[in-house]
């Protein structure tokens, strides 16, 4: 399941849309807005999305979790549009027979969406408005 949207997600279905018999654990991540970065009291967030790139990177970054750990599935949900302070903004789920690659591959898809993925984040302070950088790995 790979999905953009601007509706919020339930948690628990995303979860149960991933387990089969042979997965032994399901690890997830869910990022939410916070109240606070560099100082600033965040009011709210701003995500901007090239939909079609971004379904290709996440595509492409879902398959490479797969195939280099080992792992039965992946879920990516990602949101866009304004979202206020803590709402989800997004998901990674993996399945997996065991803990171990599940938590790599959740660790090694979060990581490539931050440096791949065209999604921008803009937080909109009382001192302005400010863009965040993408993640150097």
């Amino acid at each position: 399941m790979i999905e953009i949207t601007q509706e919020d997600f339930s948690v628990d279905e995303i979860i149960k849309s991933l387990q089969t018999p042979s997965a032994g654990a399901v690890v997830t991540f869910v990022g939410i807005v916070r109240n606070e970065s560099k100082g600033r009291a965040i009011e709210k967030i701003e995500i901007e999305v090239y939909r079609e790139m971004a379904l290709k990177q996440l595509e492409s970054i879902r398959d490479e979790a797969i195939k280099q750990f080992g792992v039965e599935n992946v879920a990516i949900i990602h949101r866009f549009g304004t979202l206020k302070t803590s709402e989800r903004i997004m998901m990674i789920a993996v399945a997996a027979k065991h803990r171990s690659e599940a938590f790599q591959a959740c660790r090694y898809v979060i990581e490539n969406i931050k440096k791949r993925v065209p999604i921008w984040k803009k937080e909109i302070t009382v001192e302005g408005d400010f863009w965040v950088e993408e993640m150097k790995l």
